[in-house]
């Protein structure tokens, strides 16, 4: 598993400007089955994505076409992880419930 972290490099004007690309983008991966869930760094100054993958050489890849990053607008870290535990009401627990 990858976590994906986003930090942001130009102003959110120009962030925003951009943001539209960058959730069609997401919603590729998420269909692909790489994205698991995604949001906004608070303070705003950035962004996580959680991701399965098999290497981080396919993460570097996916992140290339990130238009964030292809407009210089973002730097990219990329943690990689082997995740051993889950709570059994994970997606309660994202939902906030």
């Amino acid at each position: 598993m990858f976590v994906i972290e986003l930090t942001y490099k130009a102003p959110l004007a120009e962030i925003d400007r951009h943001m539209a690309a960058h959730v069609k983008f997401l919603k590729k991966y998420y269909a692909s089955g790489h994205f698991l869930v995604s949001g906004r760094k608070i303070p705003r100054d950035g962004g996580i994505i959680l991701s399965v993958g098999t290497s981080r050489e396919e993460m570097q890849q996916i992140i290339a076409e990130d238009p964030f990053h292809s407009r210089g607008l973002a730097d990219f870290r990329i943690i990689e992880f082997r995740a051993s535990q889950r709570a059994d009401d994970i997606q309660k627990r994202i939902a906030g419930g």
